[in-house]
């Protein structure tokens, strides 16, 4: 069957919202004339062969060649998306979409649409995401010259290996951007990056709601486009990328360094009280007050690990943490009393000290290794009473807008 056939083949897709599809195809794109023909004829092709009933949405993000046009005149539904950015024009596409299952793709041709099938077998087994895999590692094909030699080799075997170091998540390739997923799912997600990390938090957020994902082994061709380079910017996009893992891993991000600094903390207390020499080298006050500050540091992450937690499960980034549902503001608060009656206790020695000469001149050596200690315990409990409070009100819940008292009154 050639192309045009395969087009007469599918109604042209004009009907409204409430006429469901099968499969939705959306394809973001900006000035992208030279090969958004020959995605949408590949991606209409591919349905009408296998026996798919599915529209091709091309969500336009201000093109200004005949990008529209041309996409529209072999069959696909256009949408304008005003807001710019990568995630935003699929945001929109993915709104309008009408189709059981959403495949999503770039137009530069360097996906093979005509590969639609394997990812609607996967869909139809009941995965809620299925992700196109060209490195590799999991099957995939990358033609010479497809990619550049720093996303290749560097760049996405590294953010992949982060994804699935971090978040447990099986994905070989978390930058590709073909991929098939639920209706339910997207909902379910509540995904918010207008720009290309679009679809690493698509990914992340998948694997932290449990879904069930797998993998489709695709073939990456080089970009057919000529008038114009790829939007991707590799070092913009890359670090955005991992900008976005840290804002999902409270865990990496805060908690795992303030524990490296709590340990090495205690281990300077360990070392500094009793003024071990080690190596020749004594560790004295000094060293005291440079543990001090660790520890200070160190519980601070720990706490803005626990408030960014709080924080992003009441906002739906992240699903809310048994834990830390249970922590009350009191008990916050009660701890932080405690390290702050120690403290105080350890000053108050430093007090008793003095005053046993009179308020005169003090062995500093010796005291220190009292008022340091006080210092840092009194810091660390006013810090988690602070924290605690300010949990508090991350922990209140939105009140429904319901209708007022006065509104009540005026009601018949």
């Amino acid at each position: 069957m050639n192309v045009n056939a395969a087009i007469e083949t599918l109604p042209r897709q004009q009907g409204t919202k409430s006429e469901s599809v099968e499969l939705s195809v959306v394809m973001p794109c900006l000035n992208e004339s030279d090969t958004v023909g020959i995605c949408v004829e590949k991606a209409i092709r591919a349905m009408a062969e296998n026996g798919i009933d599915g529209e091709v949405i091309v969500a336009d993000n201000g093109s200004t060649d005949d990008s529209k046009q041309l996409a529209a005149s072999l069959g696909a539904r256009v949408i304008d998306v005003a807001e710019k950015g990568y995630g935003a024009a699929l945001m929109g596409g993915i709104g309008a979409s009408r189709g059981k299952y959403i495949i999503m793709g770039d137009c530069d041709d360097s996906y093979d649409f005509l590969e639609i099938p394997a990812f609607v077998r996967k869909l139809r087994e009941g995965y809620d995401l299925v992700q196109g895999c060209r490195l590799p590692r999991g099957g995939g094909v990358v033609l010479p010259g497809a990619m550049p030699f720093l996303h290749r080799w560097i760049g996405n075997p590294t953010l992949s290996w982060l994804v699935r170091r971090m978040f447990h998540i099986p994905i070989n390739d978390v930058y590709c951007g073909m991929r098939g997923f639920t209706p339910e799912l997207y909902r379910r997600l509540d995904l918010r990056s207008p720009g290309m990390e679009f679809a690493t938090e698509m990914i992340i957020k998948s694997g932290l709601n449990h879904a069930s994902m797998t993998e489709v082994p695709i073939t990456l061709h080089p970009d057919g486009r000529k008038t114009h380079g790829p939007h991707l910017r590799t070092f913009r996009d890359g670090w955005r990328t991992l900008r976005l893992f840290l804002v999902f891993s409270p865990r990496w991000t805060f908690f795992r360094p303030g524990l490296l600094l709590m340990a090495f903390a205690l281990i300077g207390y360990l070392l500094a009280m009793p003024q071990v020499r080690l190596f020749g080298v004594a560790l004295d006050v000094h060293t005291l007050l440079v543990a001090s500050l660790a520890g200070l540091m160190g519980w601070q992450c720990i706490l803005l690990a626990v408030l960014a937690r709080i924080f992003a499960a009441r906002e739906g980034m992240l699903p809310p943490h048994p834990r830390l549902e249970t922590i009350t503001v009191e008990s916050g608060l009660v701890l932080g009393l405690m390290l702050l009656a120690v403290g105080l206790s350890l000053i108050g020695v430093v007090i008793v000290q003095w005053w046993s000469v009179d308020f005169g001149a003090l062995d500093y050596p010796s005291t220190m290794r009292w008022a340091v200690p006080g210092v840092t315990f009194s810091a660390l409990g006013f810090q988690t009473m602070m924290a605690a409070l300010f949990a508090g009100i991350l922990k209140m819940q939105v009140r429904p807008q319901g209708p007022t008292q006065s509104d009540r009154s005026l009601s018949p």
